[in-house]
Parts: C-alpha cells; sequence; structure tokens
C-alpha cells in the first residue's frame, strides 16, 4: 500500500533515541475538501525538531515524524480549496499546518496568534489525529497554509525559509524594519542569518550581535554593516540608545545581561525576541530599563501575507541562505539532529534525495 492510504516517513520514537528515526508508515487524517495533499522533495532541519524530538519543550507525542520547512509537489487538491493551487505546482509548507480562520485574529491576518492554532507536527488536529511533519514522503495540509515558491527559488535554499526566514521576518516587517532604521540581530546561527539577509534587503543598517567574533566574518558576508562583540569589555557604551529595533535569536539566556541589550535601543526602540530557549528565560530588572522607554516583547512565526511577502523579497532580491544538504533517511535524518544539537552547521541543514528514500 502506498500513496494516498498511506504515508511513509521518518519517526523519532522517545527522548532516548531522539538522533536514532526510523521508517515508519502511518495512516494519514481523512482528506477534507480545503486540504492539499504534497509529495515531498526536500525539508530544512529546525532547531524546534531538536526541542521537540528531546523533550527540551515538554511532552512529546511519540512517535513524531519532525520536519516544518517543507518543499514539495503539489498531488491532490480539495474540492473547495479557493488559493489556486494547481497539481504539479512547486509549493512550501512552514511551522503552521491549521487554524480556525473564523477568529479576530484569524481576520486580521494573525492566524499564527489563533487560540486554536496547530503546528506542523506534534499536534493534535480536531479530528484527533496527530499531525506528522516533512520527514516524510507526503503530507496533507490545509490550503491556507501552503505557499506557491516563486520560480527563483532553488528548492534546497527556500525550504529554511518557511520556518526560520519567516520567524526572523516577521519582527523585521511589523516593527519598522527599513531605510533610516538601525537595526541589531543577536545571535548568528540559523534565524540569525536571516535576519541579517532581510534586514538589510528592507534597507536598514544592519549590526549582527554576537558574544565573540567568531562569526564576524560570516555577519558581513551576509550584509551586516557593524559588528558587535558582547565580551568585549562596556560593549554597549559606544552603541547607547542608538538602535531602533533588536530581533534576538539566540537560542540561550546562559549569562545574558538583558539591560545591556536593552540600553543600546533609542527611545521607544524595540527588542523582540525569536529565540525560545529551553529553562527559565530571562531574568527582568524593570529599574534598569526604565531609561529609555524601550519595548521588550515576542514575535512567534510568520502569517500568510508576510511568508508571501518574504518569498517575493527573496526572488526580487536574489537572497539565498547558507545550506547544507544531506540525504534523507535513517542516517540522514539523524545526523542532521545530532548536528543540530550540537551547532555544528553554517547556518541551516535541508534534507533532500527524497525520490531515493520514497521511491513510490
Amino acid at each position: 500500500m502506498g500513496y494516498p492510504d498511506t504515508f511513509a516517513g521518518f519517526a523519532v520514537e522517545s527522548a532516548e533515541k531522539w538522533n536514532q528515526p526510523k521508517y515508519r508508515e502511518y495512516k494519514p487524517r481523512p482528506f477534507e475538501d480545503r486540504d492539499v495533499d504534497i509529495q515531498v522533495i526536500a525539508c530544512g532541519v529546525c532547531g524546534s525538531d531538536v526541542h521537540t524530538v528531546t523533550s527540551g519543550w515538554g511532552a512529546c507525542p511519540y512517535p513524531l515524524i519532525v520536519g516544518h520547512e517543507i518543499v514539495g509537489y503539489v498531488k491532490r487538491v480539495g474540492d473547495k480549496c479557493v488559493t489556486g493551487l494547481k497539481v504539479g505546482q512547486r509549493v512550501g509548507v512552514g511551522a503552521q499546518a491549521w487554524a480556525c480562520l473564523e477568529c479576530r485574529q484569524c481576520k486580521n491576518d494573525n492566524e499564527v496568534y489563533c487560540p486554536h492554532m496547530r503546528d506542523t507536527y506534534g499536534s493534535e488536529y480536531p479530528d484527533g489525529s496527530i499531525m506528522q511533519g516533512g520527514y516524510s514522503s507526503h503530507v496533507r495540509i490545509h490550503e491556507y497554509f501552503v505557499f506557491a515558491i516563486p520560480d527563483a527559488l532553488k528548492t534546497e535554499l527556500v525550504a529554511p525559509m518557511l520556518c526560520a526566514g519567516a520567524t526572523a521576518f516577521s519582527p523585521l516587517n511589523r516593527n519598522g524594519c527599513g531605510p533610516g532604521k538601525r537595526v541589531g540581530i543577536v545571535g548568528i546561527g540559523g534565524i540569525g542569518h536571516f535576519g541579517i539577509l532581510f534586514a538589510k534587503a528592507l534597507g536598514a543598517e544592519v549590526f549582527a550581535i554576537s558574544r565573540s567574533d567568531k562569526k564576524k566574518e560570516d555577519a558581513i558576508k551576509l550584509g551586516a554593516d557593524g559588528f558587535i562583540a558582547t565580551q568585549d569589555k562596556d560593549w554597549n557604551k559606544e552603541h547607547s540608545m542608538t538602535f531602533d529595533l533588536i530581533v534576538n535569536c539566540a537560542n540561550s539566556t546562559k549569562d545574558f545581561d538583558l539591560s545591556a541589550y536593552m540600553s543600546l535601543l533609542d527611545v521607544n526602540g524595540r527588542f523582540i525576541n525569536v529565540g525560545l530557549p529551553e529553562g527559565d528565560g530571562f531574568k527582568v530588572e524593570p529599574f534598569k530599563m526604565l531609561g529609555n522607554g524601550a519595548v521588550f516583547g515576542f514575535s512567534h512565526i510568520a502569517s500568510r501575507p508576510e511568508i508571501i511577502k518574504m518569498l517575493d523579497l527573496a526572488a526580487e532580491k536574489g537572497i539565498e541562505s547558507w545550506v547544507e544538504t544531506l540525504p534523507v533517511g535513517e542516517k540522514g535524518c539523524g545526523e542532521a539532529l545530532s548536528r543540530c544539537y550540537a551547532n555544528d552547521v553554517r547556518y541551516r541543514f535541508t534534507l533532500t534525495d527524497y525520490d531515493k528514500a520514497f521511491p513510490n
């Protein structure tokens, strides 16, 4: 048996075996009238995949197939689909696969903040089934969360944009990144390197902010106009109250002096977090944060209009993510998860060669 009755993928079976995914066939949820079936051809590997399968973010519904930076070809389109997707079209899916589309948030293009939103993998679909991700032969997704990929974008390079790229793009888009603005990107990794690429493409003056100068050369190649190493003495003094926006993409709060970062912001500047580290999070000291009236906030993934805008910008500006490819399979998925856990990647992995792993 195979498609459309059975999908296959590489599933993690327990937290103890988080980097030893095994081939598994499973029955997808029933096809609905606004669903799209996608034959996967590539999938980015996200830090969220590691946090999930290790149970670092909490309980995981094992066995689970992760992956939410999916690119593939449309295989089937529901009878009531309205977005114009066609069989054979190259499309992408990010970290969200469902929302009610009826609440206030959804109607205001904030479906990512819908109280009923469902992640692409690990969430319980309304019918009670557990959603499986893109380390799979196919995925079945509501059409609203499926995006046409511009022809100018290469499959292996666009895949990581669908989560990491979108996560960096949304706070830039919503908080005024553009010409005449000074923007800082904290953490030069999978999300942070997209922060530099997109902030520069939007026309801002961009500074990369990292613990050491180890990634300075990379940051400049990505387009950063300046670089700040926080291990340097009085690193924040020279730049005090000069930034309009800082997007924090760092995945750790260890030895993170939040007050020093906040001191970089101009009056009413914004410090927006997109990284989701494990543990207790930030230490907020109100008396040290009053001096500039700055905003401390958070951002989730991007909305549908934002993802479309991001993809169009990437195609127009020729933006290319920094990607290493690995063949999908038990070995390739395991290696990608292990190396992602060890931060041994510059700066994203994309799983490829799906036709060899799933020949039927």
